[in-house]
């Protein structure tokens, strides 16, 4: 295999997280010979809780093909009182980080960030382009349909950090933002 500087590996996972990989029919009959999902019986829609630090909506990870070492996920978050989502922690991968991609001198650029703000009341988007969470490192194959368990940490306004489960279902590598997953008759 060959080796890819960090600056190689940002720039095409950029790319990637971006534009989205076109899925292929080989890859989707591979993605199906992969082992069970962590399915839980979590809602992956709304953060049900009534005193949740934070309100969860359209969550959702983007598939892989074999081989990929990274994905996003993405998903619009509401605090009701003023807030930060200060990390994200997830078994799917060894290293799980909270990225912004933005233009800079004119070159889209994607980088960590320490925090986000949620401002009370006011959705924030973590979606293709914008804020997102960076799986890095993935245990597994994340193929459409999975559901991978995140958790955010989530710190109010004193301060106190709050841990947010949330069940993420994996949509096909094309997938948008505010895109329903494909549901599948059988």
């Amino acid at each position: 295999m060959k080796n890819f500087s960090l600056r190689t590996f940002a720039t095409a996972l950029s790319l990637s997280v971006l534009a989205g990989v076109a899925a292929t029919a080989h890859a989707a009959d591979a993605s199906k010979a992969t082992g069970a999902t962590n399915a839980t019986n979590a809602t992956n829609a709304t953060n049900a809780t009534s005193n949740a630090p934070v309100k969860v909506e359209d969550a959702w990870v983007r598939a892989t093909v074999p081989n990929q070492h990274a994905t996003g996920v993405f998903m619009r978050l509401t605090s009701p009182e003023a807030g930060r989502l200060i990390a994200v922690e997830s078994d799917a991968a060894k290293h799980v980080e909270v990225h912004e991609m933005a233009m800079q001198d004119d070159v889209m650029k994607m980088r960590q960030v320490p925090a986000i703000a949620l401002p009370a009341g006011q959705p924030v988007e973590l979606k293709p382009g914008g804020y997102h969470v960076m799986l890095i490192d993935l245990a597994r194959q994340i193929t459409p349909g999975d559901h991978i368990d995140v958790t955010l940490i989530v710190e109010d306004a004193k301060q106190q950090q709050h841990r947010v489960p949330v069940s993420v279902e994996a949509r096909a590598l094309n997938a948008k933002a505010g895109e329903a997953p494909a549901k599948h008759g059988h």
